[in-house]
């Protein structure tokens, strides 16, 4: 009894094993032939996206949409829905990952592929150095195609964006005016005597006050009244402050 049991489960393995081969050879083609069909769903993905997100820009890019390769050592289950979707902290442009996971198949997987997206559009370069400290003019720079994607910062594309404000840093021959590279200039110190202004229907009042803090145009300051009394109000030029009745 015992030798037809061995037998048994001898034939059992035998069998187990030509069946794994057989599916071996049956899905070796088709892992084989996955690769390439992953990327290429990846590349369509990625040009929607980049296509649907160009209708929130304010300026015409040409983009170049460039897909890296899987793994070839990698050995993925078929799947009947493949999502691809941008991974947390990821961003679309630049060097990036888009990710691809098997949402209906006998075995669950997720990868990721590299992705470069480029950004090409007219822009505003520094023409020769600004240091740090220093308000920008229309002068300083010069319209000329560049990367837009290059850095995570923003394009400030518009003049109005950086002329008149100040280098927060020395700015470079070629360099990319974006995001963080500007900032309002101040118009006057703390200490300073400034004039008050309230506007309400039909009538307008002034005064003269003392600046609490540091006046930026287009931001708040506190300043002390005449009277004593210590409000805040926004600054409208180097001598001005706006405040609400």
């Amino acid at each position: 009894m015992r030798c037809e049991i061995r037998q048994w489960v001898v034939r059992g393995l035998a069998s187990a094993l030509q069946a794994m081969a057989a599916a071996l050879l049956l899905f070796g083609p088709a892992l084989a032939q996955q690769a390439p069909e992953l990327e290429a769903l990846a590349q369509r993905w990625v040009r929607d996206a980049v296509e649907a997100s160009q209708g929130t820009m304010n300026a015409p890019l040409r983009m170049e949409i460039s897909v890296g390769k899987l793994d070839s050592r990698l050995k993925l289950a078929p799947c009947g829905n493949i999502e691809a979707y941008l991974p947390t902290a990821s961003r679309l442009w630049g060097s990036t990952r888009v990710g691809l996971r098997c949402v209906d198949g006998m075995s669950r997987w997720n990868v990721t592929l590299p992705v470069t997206v480029n950004a090409y559009g007219k822009a505003w370069v520094i023409r020769d150095q600004v240091l740090s400290g220093t308000p920008l003019n229309a002068a300083n720079a010069v319209e000329a195609e560049v990367n837009w994607a290059q850095e995570a910062a923003s394009v400030l594309a518009d003049p109005a964006m950086w002329v008149g404000q100040v280098a927060t840093r020395t700015l470079h021959t070629g360099q990319t005016l974006r995001a963080g590279m500007v900032k309002p200039a101040q118009a006057f110190q703390a200490g300073s005597s400034v004039r008050v202004v309230a506007q309400g229907t039909g009538f307008q009042i002034s005064s003269e006050a003392q600046a609490l803090s540091a006046g930026v145009v287009g931001q708040q300051a506190r300043v002390r009244m005449e009277n004593g009394r210590v409000t805040s109000g926004l600054v409208l030029d180097a001598r001005t402050v706006r405040i609400e009745l």
